[in-house]
């Protein structure tokens, strides 16, 4: 499998070491000094970039006619354009604000949670997310993907920053040197039913794209991570 790499900082560089590792080669690199024609001969592009530079990079992947696989988060505003542009150029597209096994499981927990805790109007919820210092968009994308599976399967209208009233409060803190940890916590006057998530490090992350990329290879359309590890073919 040939990988273009749209993002090359801490993740980018996570995902060209598995990558390499699993056989692929990598044969375009964003901020290196790659043609930029390279990215035609790619069988897919994989996009850690940064928020401001996300839509400009899956754009460039997508005009291509290059499959894209995307972990950015903070741009989606703009993810319905995304899509159309996928449509339009028959290729397929594939979003998830975490890759991470781990994370996929706990989003598959927190709709199950979520679906039992709905008829149990005594507790409030609150999910938190702590983070280093490096991560600029608050609240996280997992911490949205979190809520929007509760609002999905419970009896909430939407989440806040803000406290407000039947809305998921999200409290986010970015703390030097902290492991990427989400916790969603419900809790009453008599006790609090919590389930929480660490990641040690990137790898989890930069594999899960990695697998996503390889399972997306002659695929047309818009997925989610989800697709893959529902998919009864697929290995992790």
């Amino acid at each position: 499998m040939k990988v273009a790499i749209l993002g090359y900082g801490k993740m980018g560089k996570e995902i060209e070491e598995i990558s390499l590792f699993r056989g692929h080669e990598v044969i375009y690199k964003i901020d290196k000094e790659s043609q930029v024609e390279n990215i035609y001969n790619a069988d897919v592009a994989i996009n850690f970039s940064t928020p401001e530079t996300a839509v400009q990079n899956i754009t460039l992947g997508l005009k291509s006619s290059v499959p894209v696989v995307s972990g950015t988060t903070g741009w989606l505003s703009d993810l319905n354009k995304i899509k159309e542009l996928s449509q339009e150029k028959n290729t397929s597209f594939l979003y998830s604000s975490n890759f991470s096994l781990g994370v996929n499981l706990f989003f598959e927990l927190n709709k199950k949670l979520a679906e039992i805790m709905k008829k149990y109007n005594q507790y409030n919820l609150k999910i938190e997310e702590i983070h280093h210092t490096q991560k600029i968009d608050k609240p996280s994308g997992t911490a949205i993907s979190l809520a929007e599976g509760i609002i999905e399967n419970g009896n909430y209208d939407g989440w806040t920053m803000d406290n407000k009233k039947n809305t998921i409060n999200i409290d986010s803190k970015r703390i030097d040197k902290v492991p990427g940890t989400h916790i969603v916590n419900y809790f009453s006057e008599i006790d609090s039913i919590e389930i929480k998530h660490t990641a040690n490090n990137r790898k989890g992350f930069a594999l899960g794209a990695v697998l996503a990329a390889e399972w997306i290879i002659n695929k047309k359309g818009i997925f989610k991570m989800s697709d893959v590890i529902n998919d009864s073919n697929f290995k992790f």
